[in-house]
């Protein structure tokens, strides 16, 4: 390929000639005013004169023709598996590579967009792709793009006349017009509640295609038997509901799919409520004072969100001592009111070295008991008391009480050890002081000798007898703290030992704090990965079925990383939430964007590309209507048609050699000039 080129050397600074030139105009422009003889020969001997002083040449350039690029860009996210869109996709890209191989001069790069996972790669990122691909083409060679999506885009410019796209952009849409499909729509879901309280889950449901007559739905809340409500398409529906517990409160919604539909992904939608404590009401029972009565009321009194109520025994009912009774208390305390119509209103109770008296009757401990089978927390904390015959086990309360005293108080120094069992279970595992064998913290010299029938002894004493005991007793959970010299730790006896950590660990894992279970199941992105943790008292773990967004369902086999710690590795394929299930727990993890964008909306629709092509000069073909032709256009003719879609012909070029010719260095040019002088001074000689 060959170009010519006029080129110019000025001998004069551009200023000067610039000058010169318009001195020459007026003379010439005074001439023709004047209509003086021979004006047209001057003006064409000062044309040549000033022609000369340019120095121009004539330059013939080599060049070699550089190929147009086209950019495809090819969704394969997780919408696009709906309604056999994937063949459609796979035929329009085998079409589009044909079509452009068979264009003069012509170069189509392909860029592939899946679904992300990270927090900020989640949806269909096709014009992230798109500028990816285009920050190594010149603008100059740029022909157009071509995208084949089901056109839910979820990062399409929001002003496309801004989009600064150098060439047309096109659509080639995949699916339907005429697709069918229902979907749940979650508008309003608050992400914290307080245990015990009601939240509003406001959603709708979406129907394209439908006939609006209004649909079953049903309600799976966790750990509850699914209940079935009627809701209108289109119509907002608010749902209350129970926060149980602390933590993950799931709630899922479902609807039956539509006949036709595109997809049964978005029938399902699921919203998380991270249950949170108010204030925790503590009913603090104390019998006998002694030292550790007050670490007691100074481990709850400190935390500001704990709500106490201590009731302790100073002077019991039989004790006669003379004392005037004006200078007794006049207002009786109100034991009927708290163990009888209150009861159920404390978080926690806890007994610390009380000894059965008349203040509290039996029918008070039965109700304490009953507490306790419908979810409520007790501990226990029990010196030589528990062993008399006046102790706790002899009461209503023995159908909670996991260990029953021997009638044995052991004397002697020993060092509190975590049991094996013990270091499965969160509430002593990786206690400080506890890794080494023996532990580090201080000594104890006396517990109460009991036979552990029920419930798990994670910390032993003085010849390996049960020291602390955990058990769930119907709904709710007793611990036993054989021991009252814990108060040794807090005063750093013999270098103290982690009293604070240990009684705060009980009382949460008695109020049912999710990261204190023993038996739990979670999972949690960590980059690439979906990291799945299994918590458990068994010694073995069965693999976990894990069902990803799109509805395929993977298996994993854990492996124990920690005593009563099981983990293993799941890589995230789909953006979304995971559904997890072992057989006995179910939980719910998000990677990437806990909307799931993508299985949100399923329908095709050119509506979100329109504003991009209409404003690039592109258009929009639906492969329901057959594989558009593709054509190289010229630069500022239309780029699109009722059944084609243009490539811009750009002309662009690489020069591969340049040679000049000067038009006033040659004896003919000479002779021009000098011709011209020549035909000026003739006609003036006359």
């Amino acid at each position: 390929m060959t170009g010519f080129d006029l080129a110019f050397n000025p001998l004069l600074p551009w200023p000067v000639l610039i000058t010169l030139g318009v001195i020459g105009l007026l003379l010439i422009a005074l001439q023709a005013y004047a209509r003086a003889r021979g004006a047209l020969l001057r003006s064409l001997a000062l044309a040549l004169l000033f022609f000369s002083l340019l120095d121009p040449s004539l330059r013939q350039e080599g060049r070699q023709p550089l190929p147009d690029i086209a950019v495809a860009v090819i969704d394969r996210t997780l919408s696009q598996e709906s309604a056999g869109r994937m063949p459609q996709v796979e035929a329009a890209e085998r079409d589009l590579k044909a079509q452009t191989t068979a264009l003069p001069n012509t170069e189509l790069r392909v860029i592939d967009v899946h679904s992300g996972t990270g927090k900020d790669t989640f949806g269909t990122r096709a014009f992230e792709a798109l500028n990816r691909a285009m920050s190594d083409i010149p603008p100059d060679r740029f022909a157009g793009a071509v995208m084949i999506t089901d056109g839910e885009i979820h990062d399409a410019p929001a002003d496309s006349a801004k989009a600064n796209l150098p060439g047309p952009v096109h659509g080639i849409i995949t699916g339907s017009r005429s697709e069918r499909d229902r979907k749940v729509v979650i508008d309003k879901a608050p992400r914290f509640g307080i245990v015990g309280k009601e939240q509003v889950i406001r959603f709708h449901v979406e129907e394209a295609n439908g006939d609006g007559a209004p649909v079953d739905v049903t309600v799976t809340l966790q750990g509850k038997d699914p209940t079935i409500i009627q809701a209108t398409p289109g119509e907002p529906v608010d749902l209350p509901v129970m926060i149980d517990h602390a933590g993950q409160n799931i709630a899922e919604l479902t609807v039956p799919p539509m006949q036709g539909e595109v997809s049964a992904a978005n029938n399902r939608a699921i919203t998380v409520i991270e249950g949170i404590r108010d204030r925790l009401r503590v009913l603090l029972v104390s019998g006998s004072p002694h030292p550790g009565e007050r670490s007691w009321r100074n481990l709850l009194k400190a935390d500001a969100s704990v709500d106490l109520v201590h009731f302790t025994i100073l002077r019991p009912p039989e004790k006669q001592d003379g004392t005037p009774i004006k200078e007794l208390a006049l207002i009786a305390f109100p034991t009927r009111e708290l163990f009888v119509d209150k009861l159920d209103q404390f978080d926690l109770i806890i007994f610390d070295r009380y000894q059965r008296q008349t203040v509290l009757p039996m029918a008070y401990l039965d109700n304490i008991a009953q507490y306790v089978e419908k979810g409520g927390a007790l501990l226990i904390s029990s010196g030589p008391d528990f062993t008399g015959e006046d102790g706790l086990y002899d009461t209503p309360l023995d159908a909670v009480i996991p260990a029953a005293p021997t009638g044995r108080v052991l004397e002697g120094a020993f060092r509190p050890a975590i049991t094996a069992d013990g270091r499965k279970h969160p509430v002593t595992r990786d206690l400080s002081g506890g890794e080494t064998d023996p532990p580090t913290w201080g000594r104890w010299f006396r517990m109460v000798d009991t036979d552990a029938g029920q419930g798990t002894v994670v910390m032993a004493g003085r010849d390996d007898r049960p020291l602390l005991v955990l058990a769930h007793e119907g709904q709710g959970r007793v611990a036993q703290m054989l021991s009252d010299q814990g108060w040794l730790w807090a005063r750093g006896y013999d270098g103290g030992g982690p009293q604070t950590e240990l009684l705060r660990r009980i009382a949460h894992w008695l109020m049912k704090e999710p990261d204190l279970e023993e038996e739990a199941l979670k999972a949690a992105q960590q980059g690439g990965n979906l990291v799945i943790e299994r918590r458990t008292m068994a010694d073995k773990t069965d693999p976990v079925t894990v069902t990803l967004p799109s509805g395929k369902t993977e298996t994993v086999t854990l492996a124990e990383s920690a005593p009563g710690l099981w983990t293993g590795l799941l890589p995230i394929t789909e953006a979304g939430l995971h559904r997890l299930n072992d057989g006995k727990l179910e939980a719910v993890a998000a990677a990437g964007n806990a909307d799931a964008r993508e299985a949100a909306d399923l329908l095709a629709t050119d509506k979100i590309l329109a504003p991009v092509t209409e404003a690039t000069g592109g258009g929009i073909a639906w492969m329901a209507d057959g594989m558009p032709r593709l054509i190289k256009i010229e630069k500022g003719r239309s780029m699109a048609g009722g059944s084609w879609l243009g490539l811009r012909a750009n002309g662009a070029y690489r020069v591969t050699s340049v040679a000049e010719y000067p038009l006033f260095a040659t004896l003919l040019s000479l002779g021009v000039l000098l011709l011209g002088l020549g035909a000026m001074w003739r006609r003036e000689s006359r």
